[in-house]
């Protein structure tokens, strides 16, 4: 009978082999990583982040990642730049080279063109004494003990570590830029964590023409053809002055059909809810939610600060706009 092969074991040891990759990582964050977050902080133009191969996949997600924390970056190919695309770095950039060997012909080609322009250049690699470790203004080492490839080729140890160095980088330097959540979700407009961090109540709601609005002297009928033709669910109801008095929603329908009001005569002030849940317009759509979950509610009102109506959203606006 075939042994089965122990699946679990072979990562539980490729963990154990990376966990102690970066545990050793600890030691390189150095005064030499503080004169490369100081370079990339003070940098008039770009981060630009290189790397061929394995090394190339962690510098685009490193210049993404730079990029997202409030850090100008971008990647650029080795192998390209000497064929043209060396023309997107100016000399006011920072160059970021990475090569476990150190020895990357590509890059290495590229250092004394970036030596002519100026560039600072920041060179990460697992050996010091390589010929990228010598040129570089600043070396920031990620040596590993080993790869977690049993056969000691593939880049795994030496990857994971770069990645990691790369996040401390990143991170750092959002710390010292006083990077915020605001910061992060105007470069993140797409995402859910922007439309929470900048939607508000404003993006959400019905206004002008398309708020339900009717007069305290409205009867329910009126008010009923307005829910009707809004589409919301609700109605507001309005003193004289224009200030709020009341909500009327088709819950409130249902109850008065069970008392067998007559909706042709009855005034809509004797049956709406008074005091109803209002925001303003500059809160977070997020913190509307909030508070409709927590009254349990499916709309709200947006008033100005005379306390006139102004807008009117439901929970299927919120959905609409991908704030939940």
């Amino acid at each position: 009978m075939t042994k089965l092969f122990d699946y679990r074991r072979a990562g539980q040891r490729v963990l154990a082999i990376e966990i102690a990759a970066l545990q050793g990582l600890q030691a390189f964050i150095d005064e030499s990583f503080v004169r490369a977050c100081e370079m990339m902080l003070h940098c008039q133009g770009k981060i630009v982040v290189m790397g061929m191969g394995k090394s190339g996949h962690i510098a685009r997600k490193m210049a993404a990642t730079f990029a997202s924390t409030g850090t100008p970056s971008f990647f650029v190919h080795p192998g390209e730049a000497s064929h043209g695309d060396l023309g997107m770095v100016s000399s006011q950039d920072v160059v970021i080279a990475i090569s476990n060997s150190g020895e990357s012909d590509e890059i290495i080609a590229l250092l004394p063109v970036l030596k002519r322009w100026g560039n600072a250049l920041i060179c990460i690699t697992g050996n010091p004494d390589s010929t990228m470790g010598r040129e570089a203004s600043v070396h920031l080492c990620i040596r590993v003990p080993s790869e977690a490839c049993p056969l000691g080729l593939a880049p795994t140890s030496s990857t994971t570590a770069t990645l990691v160095m790369g996040d401390a980088l990143a991170v750092a330097l959002l710390e010292a830029r006083g990077f915020t959540a605001d910061d992060f979700a105007l470069s993140h407009p797409g995402g859910a964590l922007g439309r929470k961090l900048l939607l508000r109540t404003s993006d959400l709601m019905h206004s002008g023409d398309e708020l339900p609005v009717v007069p305290c002297h409205a009867t329910v009928r009126d008010a009923l053809l307005e829910v009707s033709q809004k589409g919301l669910g609700m109605t507001t109801i309005v003193n004289q002055d224009g200030t709020l008095a009341g909500l009327f929603t088709d819950g409130d329908l249902r109850r008065i059909l069970d008392q067998r009001i007559d909706i042709h005569q009855t005034r809509i002030d004797a049956v709406m809810k008074r005091g109803c849940v209002t925001v303003y317009a500059e809160m977070l759509a997020a913190e509307a939610v909030q508070l409709m979950q927590q009254r349990k509610i499916n709309g709200l009102v947006v008033i100005d600060k005379q306390q006139k109506p102004v807008g009117a959203f439901n929970m299927h606006d919120v959905l609409k706009a991908g704030v939940v």
